[in-house]
């Protein structure tokens, strides 16, 4: 994907700051989280999101677009990201609606008053791994800043009384989170399993908790076409409204 920005139909992210640039995790998270919509049993003018680790914004930018009622805020604890993200907002048709904070979210939950229908995230995920030398870069990919543990107790913190939290991960790091939930009465909703091909295995899982348990729904998607002749017809589904080639 591009470097310094990347143009989607109703929007551009400009990135040239940014230690993680848009990549296919956040893209397939922001299309997919809630999508049915059925556990927002409030009126839409009401919902409210959370973006958490922002980045660029991108995932506050496509909820604001798939949730055209929603008020949503975003939290970055880098300072020259945040920059970014206040820019790709400020430039977006959604400005009026998006509030970008630089915190870290740990802070952020401890002081904040609002209650939220959707948090969402594509967290930092490595633990133990060999760490590159970019500071930034640390930081928006591994855990130290802000481990599984406080994102779910912030996100329990902050649930309305329907709230979602979404995420993606790799697997190891899902079935963690997954485990980890029980102990703040967080209980799987839905799960995505994603391959790059059918014959590949799975590398990324898209996660959904919620207090209430529901009847977990699981599904798997293929980005690309088995002979790799192009993406697949699911994968182009499900980004349509974002891609400007699909």
């Amino acid at each position: 994907m591009g470097n310094d920005f990347f143009r989607f139909k109703q929007f551009t992210i400009r990135q040239g700051n940014a230690a993680m640039k848009v990549g296919v995790d956040s893209v397939l998270l922001g299309a997919w989280a809630c999508a049915d919509h059925t556990s927002f049993l409030i009126p839409p003018s009401s919902l409210r999101i959370l973006d958490v680790g922002a980045g660029t914004g991108l995932l506050a930018l496509m909820t604001a677009q798939r949730f055209p009622d929603a008020a949503i805020d975003a939290v970055e604890i880098d300072k020259d990201a945040c920059r970014q993200a206040i820019e790709n907002v400020a430039d977006s048709p959604w400005s009026n609606r998006i509030r970008v904070f630089c915190d870290d979210f740990i802070n952020y939950a401890k002081y904040c008053p609002l209650r939220y229908d959707l948090i969402i995230s594509n967290p930092p995920y490595f633990t133990a791994s060999l760490k590159p030398s970019d500071t930034k870069r640390n930081i928006a990919r591994h855990n130290d800043s802000l481990p599984h543990r406080c994102l779910l107790e912030g996100s329990a913190k902050l649930f309305a009384s329907a709230g979602v939290l979404a995420v993606v991960l790799p697997p190891a790091e899902a079935s963690m989170l997954i485990n980890e939930a029980s102990t703040f009465g967080l209980f799987v909703r839905r799960m995505l399993h994603v391959q790059s091909l059918p014959s590949k295995p799975i590398y990324r899982i898209l996660v959904e908790l919620s207090k209430s348990e529901f009847p977990r729904e699981d599904q798997t998607l293929c980005i690309e076409q088995e002979d790799r002749s192009g993406n697949s017809y699911e994968y182009r589904e499900l980004t349509k409204e974002f891609y400007l080639n699909f």
